[in-house]
């Protein structure tokens, strides 16, 4: 499976959660998710390690498309959304 960044997804807006602990990945993420129009992609950079499995699930349950995982220019996991709704 390739990664978003090798695809040439073009990410509207990316949130910088680096340095927050779980939950807040998430909670940023929901935030900010009407930030972007529909069809947009953001994405959400975060170490919290439950960040890997918080975003995917949270797309589930919010009926978002969670397009999938890469990294920042620094080395940091990153987490890519295409808004549905």
């Amino acid at each position: 499976m390739t990664s978003p960044h090798d695809q040439g997804l073009d990410v509207a807006l990316e949130l910088d959660c680096r340095e927050m602990p779980c939950p807040m990945p998430v909670i940023e993420l929901a935030r900010h998710l009407g930030d972007v129009e529909v069809g947009e992609l953001l994405a959400v950079v975060a170490r919290d390690p439950a960040a890997a499995v918080d975003v995917p699930a949270w797309c589930r349950m919010k009926s978002q498309d969670y397009v999938g995982a890469d990294t920042a220019d620094d080395g940091a996991p990153r987490y890519v959304i295409r808004r549905l709704t």
